[in-house]
Formats: structure tokens, sequence, C-alpha cells
């Protein structure tokens, strides 16, 4: 019963950290978008967020791609 919580967790915490740089570029989106940072005006506004968005993904994709190929040895 103690090794499947333990191994629930590990999963648990692997999750959190692959889904974390996504996350995070939301909550950079939502900080600009959301603070006198940015407005409607902003030049390059939709291409920064895209950008910013893509960032996250590909940098969890890229942490999930790593803990998928360990798995496999």
């Amino acid at each position: 019963m103690l090794d499947l919580v333990k191994k629930q967790a590990h999963s648990a915490l692997k999750s959190a950290v692959v889904f974390a740089p996504w996350l995070i570029s939301m909550y950079v989106f939502y900080w600009l978008d959301h603070s006198e940072t940015w407005t409607s005006e902003t030049p390059h506004r939709g291409k920064i967020s895209v950008a910013l968005l893509a960032i996250g993904m590909s940098v969890s994709f890229l942490i999930w791609s790593y803990f998928a190929k360990r798995k496999q040895k």
C-alpha cells in the first residue's frame, strides 16, 4: 500500500514539474494583460503572446520528453 502511495506521489510531482513552465508562462501573460504594462496599443502584442505561450509549452514538452526517455531506460 505504501509503495502505491509513493508511486502516485512521484507521478504527481513529475506532472507538476512538467506543467510548471506552461503555467508560469500563462501567469506571466495574465499578469502582463492585467497590469499597466500592456495596453491594447502595445506593438506586436499578439506575436509576443503567442511566443510566450509557445515557449512555456515547448519547455513543458521538453521536460516531459526527458522524463519519458528516462523511463524507457
